[in-house]
């Protein structure tokens, strides 16, 4: 066989802010990307300054480079889904807005990272207005945790009721689907819902006792955006990459002295 005859990989973009622990942000995005046998590209937005126990400084590109570095991927290596993740202030997230509809950039999965896991908040309070208005409509699927659904549509989000409110006022708000984690409910499972105008669907798993969060939400929202890469449907692309998460969790290194990353190297499983 030759390399001609193999089928190339599909390409992602990650437009997300760079973690020096390595466990969240482009390094997280890339891992997961090629985990999911996806060519990942990157729009770097900021650099942290981090590590397992926290964000220590931010430094945002200047919107003239985020906007070059996504030009120069979209008009020679065009992905066939692309995600957000750290985009830090306001002006950043028009500007990655305006070059997704000028790129017409595919399969948009929009993370909407505010806070780390560590505490630290990574998005500027006069920013989440701007992702409302400039981004929601963009989306194919939003992922917000509990902390940043609440933000986004007003109200707390503490249940499963209100997960699933939240889930239906922000597809209302303009996104086509709205993925809720249920990461930080009380109790002892997991119950992730997902709403896209038309169908419910909800996956529930055991809590994992384990510090070793940090990425959850980066690790799978690019995972998500890969299956959509692949071409597959959007609940199929989510359900995998939770498997892969919850799977990363189990099997993580334990390393660092705060909230550890997981173990991207357990690879995605076969689409069902």
């Amino acid at each position: 066989m030759t390399s001609s005859t193999i089928d190339k990989p599909p390409i992602a973009l990650t437009i997300a802010g760079s973690d020096s622990g390595g466990g969240a942000g482009i390094q997280a995005d890339l891992k997961s990307f090629h985990a999911f046998g996806c060519f990942g590209t990157t729009a770097i937005t900021a650099i942290t300054v981090q590590n397992t126990r926290g964000v220590t400084g931010v430094h945002a590109i200047p919107v003239d480079t985020v906007r070059a570095q996504i030009r120069a991927v979209a008009e020679d290596l065009p992905p066939a889904a692309c995600k957000t993740g750290m985009l830090a202030t306001a002006e950043l997230v028009r500007a990655v807005a305006e070059s997704i509809r000028k790129h017409a950039l595919p399969n948009y999965v929009l993370d909407p990272v505010m806070v780390a896991t560590s505490g630290d908040r990574l998005l500027d309070e006069d920013a989440v207005r701007t992702i409302i208005d400039e981004l929601l409509p963009l989306a194919a699927v939003v992922t917000p945790n509990l902390d940043e659904a609440a933000l986004l549509v007003g109200f707390a989000v503490e249940d499963d009721d209100a997960m699933r409110r939240a889930a239906e006022q922000l597809v209302q708000m303009g996104v086509r689907a709205a993925l809720l984690k249920g990461g930080h409910l009380r109790g002892t499972e997991l119950v992730d819902v997902l709403w896209d105008g038309r169908e419910w669907h909800e996956w529930t798993r055991p809590k994992l006792d384990t510090r070793s969060t940090h990425g959850t939400g980066c690790t799978l929202s690019a995972g998500i955006a890969a299956g959509l890469a692949h071409g597959r449907p959007l609940q199929q692309a989510v359900e995998d990459a939770l498997d892969y998460v919850q799977r990363a969790m189990r099997a993580a290194p334990s390393y660092g002295a705060g909230h550890g990353p997981l173990n991207h190297l357990v690879g995605a499983l076969p689409s069902r």
